[in-house]
Formats: C-alpha cells, sequence, structure tokens
C-alpha cells in the first residue's frame, strides 16, 4: 500500500502541484466564498465559478511549470478540460451528501449557509487529490521514448 502511495504521490510534480495549487486555492476559494456569501449566487454557481476562473491560470502553471509537457496543440487543453469537469462533478457531488452526514452523526445543527460552505471546504479538497491524478496519469502524461 506504501508503495501505491509512493508512486502516486511521491516525486517532485506533486511538490509543484501543492505550490500552484495554493495560488489557484487562495484565488478560487475567495472567489467561490464571495459569491456565495456576498452576491448570494448559489451553490453551484459559486463553487463552479471557482473551478472555472482559476483552472485558467492552472492550466498555464501546471502544463509548463509542475509536469512539464512540451505536447503542443489542442488534445492537452481538451484533456485537461475533461479532467477538470470530471473532477468538479465527483468531488462536489461527494462533498455535500457526505458533510451533511457526517454533522448530522455529529448532532449538529447548522444552518444550510453553514453546511454548504463547510461543503465547499472539502469538496476542494476533495477535487484536489483527484485532480492531481488526472492532470499527471491524462491531462499531462508523458509517453516514454524507448
Amino acid at each position: 500500500m506504501y508503495k501505491k502511495i509512493k508512486y502516486l504521490f511521491g516525486d517532485k510534480s506533486f511538490v509543484r502541484f501543492i505550490i500552484v495549487g495554493v495560488i489557484n486555492t487562495i484565488v478560487g476559494t475567495a472567489i467561490m466564498l464571495v459569491f456565495y456569501n456576498v452576491f448570494h449566487l448559489g451553490y453551484w454557481f459559486s463553487s463552479a465559478s471557482d473551478y472555472v476562473l482559476a483552472s485558467v491560470l492552472s492550466y498555464f502553471l501546471n502544463k509548463y511549470y509542475t509536469f512539464k509537457s512540451k505536447e503542443k496543440g489542442w488534445k492537452p487543453a481538451i484533456r485537461f478540460v475533461a479532467n477538470i469537469v470530471t473532477c468538479y462533478i465527483i468531488a462536489f457531488s461527494l462533498a455535500r451528501p457526505i458533510v451533511r452526514w457526517i454533522l448530522y452523526q455529529l448532532g449538529t445543527d447548522l444552518s444550510v449557509s453553514w453546511i454548504e460552505n463547510i461543503a465547499m471546504l472539502f469538496g476542494s479538497g476533495l477535487f484536489v487529490l483527484i485532480n492531481y491524478l488526472g492532470q499527471r496519469f491524462f491531462a499531462f502524461k508523458t509517453i516514454k521514448q524507448e
């Protein structure tokens, strides 16, 4: 099990991905929470706006800095978008029911707004993990020449 985890997350690209992710997370989370709490734009619109806007920056930083991809053309961009969309749907579709279930088990009595803020933060963390794997092994995969 340790070898699998080390294989998936134990190389330099993961450290670079985290650095890029910190930048994206600060920008994206601020957008998401302001859209939700200040402009009252709703859970899905607010979280989607975060990922659409931060993903543009993420594409360029991860392609050239994190994974050092030299692949030209539209293929890596299309794979990147497919990865982002898939990871977003998975992370945020799971986040809200998981957070609701956990908070229910803990016996908390929070407002919908608090629950959805917690769910968006949890969804963001889940997104980071599956997004890294998708970018490393799908969007910016490198084909080794023999």
